[in-house]
């Protein structure tokens, strides 16, 4: 085993003169195998000895002629290298000095002498030995002008290298000034470079002088521009560190003159205690360079000034914020299931849609939440739906209303100029959220306003945008914040009032309101055990039977939800609460016989509906925010001129589609059997009742051509018959919208017939199908097949009709 150490030996230069004519190497000498160096011709260098074969090889060589090969392996591991383990160019040394170390190991002083290449290498003996064959270097020729110029480069090169730091004996550079010869200053200089193993022994290898000269300047070179970028780094981390230092020392200063002056101390914590929790923050790159901004601005700032107090502020809020903190998701596809069972009775769409979104979840966690939209009447349960798919996913809920928010401040924040400035809603709730990924509910958002304060509508295309939500800049944080893992819900009563660009960010799903079977179970799962608890009573004093609550829904209440519902049902519970506090604890039972006892008398009246056929009046359907109604539209004809009015706050859409059923009713007068000179000497009057409250629409435009068309050929309208359809000049009956709503309608008044147009007939896929037991559809292309099924006798004209039950 043999490893370099420092050191040379000054009296290199004489030993080489008097050797060099004399040497006589045998053909066959003992060889040191040296795991980690490569020895150079010129080059004396102390080696420890620690292999046995080694060891052995040095007391051959010191008891003939004091020669060994020095021969390096390709693997330092191989302890008993083999030929093929080892190079085939070493360096004949002269062992100048051995000692014996107290740890059985050997320590020479070898003198390298000349190249020579391995012909065969013995392995047998008790030593390594080679059969080698002298490498003799060239005779050269006369000095020339290049080889000159390299001698001269490899000398300015070592004294560059000295001067930048590298440790080269003074004796080499001594040497080194008055070596001529090209090969020997080329080997006296790698021997002091640093050279990879591979790289040294390739010089080794080199036969020309000038060439391996070449070669070592190349590296020479590298080597003095690697030490001119450690001497770079060097001044400059002792400048960083002298600068440090600096700052420590005018810091010191500092606290002593504030401590001096009574001030400070408590912003010098405030300062420390901020700096601990950026260290443990992990945020963007952006994010800290601006916090580390506003807290290096406190030390220059009076603690009882109002900048201080928006800089606190403001780094407050900062550290408050979620910004990794994360819920761990439920992603238990049953359990979110049952859960959203437990709080809400139907509306199976928007479950659906939830639980898809968990199963995408579940399989990748990179998904953005989605954008949701509710829409649909009051009272249909569109915010608690968000609390309980909050409880589904496991998440924080947040609720915000938007209902009258007119000011663009209200989305984005406000910016740092002033104090009292603050944050928008939106960060305000991820901050009290605790949690970057809450379910966040915006409700009423059909109602946000704009005026000369800006357009929340506008701002909040930023947030709802999957596309660009991922780097939300509030303008009092300054800095972007990612709400990409938030769910955002909305919720709206209609679209109509919402901006195009703001509706089309978000995933619509309508909520069109409750069958009475629907409300009935909502009201025994739900409201009636919710009302019983809020008003302190429990099974032993109250029972309401579910003939009473279908009592309720049907003669107390005629709403799409089940808001009214609820009250009349705390209504009840509360005048029981009042008979126990009186001391009256005795079991009260409400049935549909004594229910007028605590609600009073009916409120609807199912005799809204018509008890007989009448002439020229309809019943129609419409759509309302509050799910939809039922709507008659009455006719009547006097002596006159021709005349139509109008009556009952009609839109203008109404209006023309009374006008169109008037010409329409004109152009078909033969095929209805009815005189033309009836249209030019009567006047014509249509009204809707509840003329306080705004119509409009095309949907009305089947039943106004059915009650011109009775009154016109005197045959009565069926009272069990509702309606709803666009109609144009050519008697086409259009598609209209809201059906689930008209139709739910049209059941809560007793309605047993309903004419549809045929293109509608897709809509009944969302209707239950008890419903679609109870009414008969029927579908219809014209309007004449309209007035086939509407008038008692039908008319004249025959069609074909599509009927479904």
């Amino acid at each position: 085993m043999a490893k370099k150490s420092r050191g040379i030996d000054g009296q290199l230069e004489e030993i080489i003169e008097e050797q060099e004519e004399k040497l006589n190497i045998p053909d066959e000498i003992p060889v040191l195998m040296l795991r980690d160096i490569v020895v150079f011709p010129y080059m004396v260098i102390p080696l420890f000895v620690g292999r046995e074969k080694s060891k052995k090889a040095v007391d051959d060589a010191l008891s003939n002629d004091r020669m060994i090969l020095l021969l390096t392996q390709k693997d330092i591991n191989i302890e008993d290298p083999k030929q093929e383990d080892t190079y085939t160019v070493g360096t004949v040394a002269v062992v100048m000095r051995m000692l014996k170390l107290p740890d059985g190991r050997v320590r020479i002083l070898a003198q390298g002498l000349v190249r020579a290449k391995v012909e065969e290498l013995v392995e047998d003996g008790p030593y390594y030995s080679a059969k080698v064959k002298v490498i003799k270097e060239p005779k050269e020729l006369p000095v020339n002008i290049e080889a000159e110029a390299l001698v001269r480069n490899v000398r300015d090169g070592l004294d560059e290298a000295s001067t930048l730091g590298k440790n080269i004996p003074t004796e080499i550079m001594i040497i080194a000034a008055n070596v001529e010869e090209p090969g020997r200053l080329a080997d006296l200089t790698a021997a002091n470079l640093e050279l990879k193993v591979e790289e040294a022994q390739a010089l080794l290898e080199v036969k020309s002088p000038f060439n391996r000269l070449k070669k070592v300047y190349e590296l020479l070179t590298k080597e003095v521009e690697l030490l001119g970028v450690q001497s770079k780094i060097s001044i400059e981390a002792k400048g960083e560190m002298d600068k440090l230092q600096k700052e420590f020392f005018l810091k010191q200063q500092m606290k002593a003159i504030q401590k001096e002056l009574g001030e400070g101390s408590e912003i010098q914590e405030e300062i420390s205690s901020y700096t601990k929790k950026l260290k443990k923050l992990r945020v963007a790159k952006e994010v800290r360079e601006e916090l580390k901004k506003q807290i290096s601005r406190l030390p220059q700032m009076h603690p009882e000034s109002a900048e201080t107090a928006v800089v606190r502020n403001y780094l407050d809020w900062m550290f408050d914020l979620p910004w990794n903190r994360t819920t761990v998701d439920n992603l238990d596809l049953i359990k979110a299931k049952k859960i959203l069972d437990e709080d809400h009775y139907g509306l199976d769409k928007v479950k659906e849609r939830v639980l898809e979104y968990l199963g995408v979840r579940k399989l990748s966690k990179k998904i953005r939440g989605p954008i949701l939209c509710f829409v649909g009447p009051p009272g249909v349960g569109k915010t608690s739906l968000g609390r309980s798919i909050a409880r589904a996913l496991g998440r924080k809920f947040y609720r915000l209303s938007l209902g009258g928010v007119r000011d663009e401040a209200e989305i984005r924040g406000h910016r740092r100029t002033y104090v009292g400035a603050m944050p928008g809603r939106i960060i305000q709730g991820i901050r009290r959220c605790s949690s970057n990924n809450p379910v966040f509910m915006m409700d009423e958002v059909d109602k946000v306003g704009s005026d000369f304060r800006g357009d929340p509508s506008s701002a909040l295309l930023e947030v709802l945008d999957p596309e660009q939500n991922f780097s939300f800049r509030d303008h009092y944080l300054g800095v972007p914040y990612d709400l990409s893992k938030v769910l955002f819900i909305t919720t709206a009563n209609m679209l109509d009032t919402i901006q195009p660009a703001f509706r089309d960010r978000m995933e619509i799903l309508r909520l069109p309101g409750y069958t009475e079977e629907e409300k009935l179970q909502i009201a025994l799962r739900h409201l009636l055990p919710k009302q019983i608890k809020e008003n302190a009573l429990n099974e032993n004093l109250i029972s309401i039977t579910k003939g009473a609550i279908q009592n309720v829904i049907s003669h107390y209440t005629m709403e799409a939800g089940v808001r009214n519902l609820e009250r009349e049902i705390a209504s009840i519970c509360r005048k029981v609460a009042r008979k126990v506090a009186e001391g009256k604890a005795t079991m009260t039972r409400v049935t549909s016989k004594n229910i007028e006892k605590y609600l009073g008398p009916q409120k609807i009246f199912r005799d809204q509906l018509l008890k007989k056929d009448q002439v020229g009046v309809t019943t129609g359907v419409a759509w309302t925010a509050a799910g939809g109604d039922i709507m008659f539209v009455e006719a009547s004809k006097a002596k006159g001129k021709g005349i139509l009015s109008l009556t009952g706050l009609l839109g203008d859409v109404m209006k023309e589609s009374a006008q169109a059923a008037l010409t329409y009713a004109r152009v078909h007068s033969k095929e209805f059997g009815i005189d033309n000179r009836m249209f030019s000497q009567n006047d014509f009057h249509i009204h809707v009742p509840e003329g306080a409250i705004p119509k409009d629409g095309p949907s009305a435009g089947v039943t106004m051509a059915t009650s011109l068309i009775s009154i016109c050929t005197d045959k009565k309208v069926k009272c069990d018959v509702a309606m709803t359809g666009e109609i144009t000049l050519r008697g086409y009956v259009l598609p209209v919208g809201g059906i689930k709503e008209k139709v739910l309608a049209a059941r809560r008044a007793g309605v047993k017939k309903m004419i549809l147009p045929l293109l509608c007939k897709k809509d009944l896929i969302d209707i239950p199908k008890k419903i679609k037991k109870e009414i008969e559809f029927i579908f219809v292309e014209e309007v004449n097949e309209v007035f086939e099924h509407a008038l008692v006798g039908g008319n004249k004209k025959q069609s074909t009709t599509h009927e479904t039950k």
